[in-house]
């Protein structure tokens, strides 16, 4: 039987009050509701901790780092949130592709009230000033993907499966964004095809690495035969 995978928390997470924790909750709730008319900007934060009933000051204890600290809130939630829908899928029976989809399509249909949120929010990760973060945020999301599709590599794989899941989940949750057909069901089109590629992408590597391996006798003989004599 499959274990379901359960990202650790920051260390900041970690060391949070629970009260705190529950108010960073109600404030980013109240914030997201703002931010289609307002954006993630620091204004919204804090009219979104007065609509919240606190204080204005309770922002800057809730959110010490301001949007940089909404922005990773959110975000995390939303992994924990996606690993924990994923408990309801039998994943160990499905082929791995499936278990891809399934992840990524739960992640994007979680967050399916926030569109224009998550739209703002690509465009403030896009400039320089949170780019850093927002490659770590995407490295943890996909890494999550990877470990509850219950994926075991350890050398270089490990790395080339995340970077290529990356442009995968990147390149979907743009095209749903602009998507309005009914379910979204050209999304999920748009989603295989792209898992598709990737997997015949992978074929062609592994056919490449064994062709290569058979020759590997016959060109070290060629450079044994060509090399100057001594």
């Amino acid at each position: 039987m499959q274990k379901h995978f359960q990202y650790p928390r920051t260390l900041e997470e970690i060391m949070l009050p629970p009260r705190l924790v529950c108010q960073r909750k109600r404030i980013l709730r109240f914030f997201l509701a703002r931010v289609p008319s307002e954006g993630w900007t620091e204004s919204a934060l804090q009219s979104a901790t007065i609509d919240a009933g606190y204080e204005e000051t309770m922002a800057r204890r809730a959110f010490p780092r301001g949007v940089n600290d909404l922005v990773s809130t959110y975000l995390s939630e939303a992994d924990v949130a996606m690993l924990a829908g994923l408990r309801k899928y039998n994943l160990g029976a499905m082929p791995i592709r499936d278990r891809i989809k399934t992840a990524i399509k739960l992640r994007i249909e979680q967050n399916s009230e926030h569109r224009e949120a998550i739209r703002r929010l690509i465009a403030l990760q896009s400039t320089p000033q949170y780019l850093a973060e927002a490659l770590s945020a995407l490295h943890k999301t996909v890494d999550s993907i990877w470990r509850a599709a219950d994926d075991k590599s350890t050398d270089f794989n490990f790395y080339t499966k995340r970077a290529l899941l990356a442009g995968i989940y990147c390149s979907t949750t743009l095209f749903w964004l602009n998507d309005y057909s009914t379910g979204s069901t050209e999304t999920w089109h748009f989603l295989d095809q792209r898992i598709g590629d990737v997997m015949n992408l992978q074929k062609i590597r592994v056919n490449i690495e064994e062709k290569l391996k058979r020759l590997e006798p016959r060109i070290a003989k060629f450079f044994q035969m060509h090399a100057p004599r001594t």
